[in-house]
């Protein structure tokens, strides 16, 4: 659990840690600390300052909303240089003993300081499950998997996708914030239906707006099931302000599985150009 990419933090630097952290996010109000609520931030928090007593500077590669899972969320955090060097050794048993069934700390890894979970990202995965079987959902797979009451086609979901990927305004997908850009750069949707007659949708881009997967699978599923035509998600694209009419489906079958970062020497770069884009974008 205890690794080191880059050596040692200097003498009275700050060591940055890298943690690489998997949740069920069913009883959870979303990542991040939120007021009398229970978030992941919250209880991750509260586990690391169980083990260093100070820790500052917890930033996170996705904010995901509540009910949403990951497998591949990526945090930072600073530390003081000789406590991680102390206690770093054991931290993935400790924070076994110390953080709630429903979390888990994957890895953990000391990083360049230029490194930034958030900016420093090149892309985003998920990937949202949903089932269309007569019978439903698996029991075992409940709480991650859309159970979807109508026969969905594969091969009309693929054609609606191949529409929205791009660099585009999602304004129409997207629950908008002020000051906030709504552009977005989609490199991947896809789906695919495995043996067990779940349908898989992965969508991937530089970043996301609040809603946006959920959107854009809500939009696709309505072509899958015959209720729109192909290319009625991509026209959405056109509008300048938030579609009443697309579905949002919901959070429970969504799960961020990967997070994407450049070379350990273009931390620093990638994180300074992000920066700039979300400044003029955002």
């Amino acid at each position: 659990m205890h690794v080191t990419e880059s050596g040692s933090a200097p003498i009275g630097v700050p060591a940055r840690i890298r943690l690489d952290v998997a949740y069920d996010g069913t009883n959870f109000s979303g990542w991040a600390v939120q007021p009398g609520r229970r978030t992941v931030a919250g209880e991750l928090t509260v586990a690391l300052e169980k083990v260093f007593q100070t820790v500052t500077g917890l930033t996170v590669a996705g904010r995901t909303d509540a009910g949403v899972h990951a497998t591949g969320q990526v945090c930072h955090f600073d530390v003081p240089a000789q406590l991680w060097a102390e206690r770093g050794v054991a931290l993935g048993r400790r924070l076994a003993g110390l953080l709630p069934q429903d979390v888990r700390v994957m890895r953990a890894v000391e990083v360049p300081r230029e490194f930034d979970a958030r900016f420093s990202a090149l892309w985003r995965r998920y990937e949202y499950r949903v089932t269309d079987a007569e019978y439903g959902a698996n029991p075992l797979r409940r709480l991650d998997t859309l159970a979807w009451q109508r026969k969905l086609d594969l091969g009309a979901l693929n054609v609606a996708a191949a529409g929205l990927t791009g660099e585009h305004d999602f304004v129409a997908f997207c629950r908008r914030k002020e000051f906030a850009t709504t552009i977005r750069e989609v490199t991947e949707i896809s789906w695919r239906r495995d043996p067990q007659d779940i349908l898989i949708a992965t969508v991937q881009a530089d970043a996301f707006c609040q809603q946006m997967v959920r959107s854009l699978v809500g939009a696709m599923l309505a072509v899958g099931e015959g209720r729109r035509e192909a290319g009625w998600p991509a026209s959405l694209l056109k509008r300048a302000e938030r579609a009443t009419d697309v579905p949002v489906v919901a959070a429970h079958g969504l799960t961020l599985v990967a997070v994407g970062y450049p070379e350990q020497g273009d931390y620093a770069a990638r994180a300074e150009g992000t920066r700039k884009l979300r400044t003029r974008r955002d």
